[in-house]
């Protein structure tokens, strides 16, 4: 992975863990409280981990994994807070994206002309609140400059706001 890439996700992952701090309480974190929170990528289930338990979950999908988060967020409307998906292929979601209810945040590039069409006519079958942000100047892999900081800035944005107790599912 380049330096690129590991920053993203570097900062991808500070705004998820600062989302996951405020909910526990913790107005400052340090690097200790990072390493101390709870973050499985997969577990039995929420109960295993009681701190994790009453955390809002948000989902993350790139390319066909934005297809499989919103089939998620269909199966598991009140598990699942928020849902965002970088050049997804919602397509791939078929008869469950008419039961996605889920605050859905779809991210295109700009130059990903069939992808923004295919989000576009998913948006239409989707029930809940969901948004499309296109990103001028990116193609499907958002390998230009600037363009995968755009994706971790809408995407921490969009966690940010819909992770946090109490967030309805309201326009942004």
């Amino acid at each position: 992975m380049d330096e690129v890439r590991r920053g993203i996700v570097a900062d991808a992952a500070s705004a998820c863990v600062q989302c996951r701090a405020s909910q526990l309480g913790q107005r400052h974190i340090r690097k200790t409280d990072i390493d101390r929170l709870p973050l499985p990528v997969q577990a039995p289930g929420r109960d295993t981990f009681a701190a994790v338990a009453q955390l809002l979950v948000g989902l993350f999908g790139a390319s066909t994994g934005g297809g499989a988060a919103l089939i998620a967020a269909a199966d598991r409307p009140r598990e699942i807070a928020a849902v965002v998906s970088r050049g997804g292929r919602p397509d791939l979601a078929g008869a469950a994206l008419s039961k996605v209810t889920t605050p859905t945040l779809l991210i295109v590039g700009g130059f990903d002309t069939p992808v923004i069409q295919m989000n576009r006519d998913a948006m239409k079958q989707m029930r809940g609140l969901v948004k499309l942000e296109v990103v001028p100047g990116a193609t499907h892999l958002f390998e230009e400059p600037g363009t995968l900081e755009r994706v971790a800035e809408l995407a921490g944005d969009w966690f940010a706001h819909y992770l946090r107790p109490g967030a309805a599912a309201r326009p942004r």
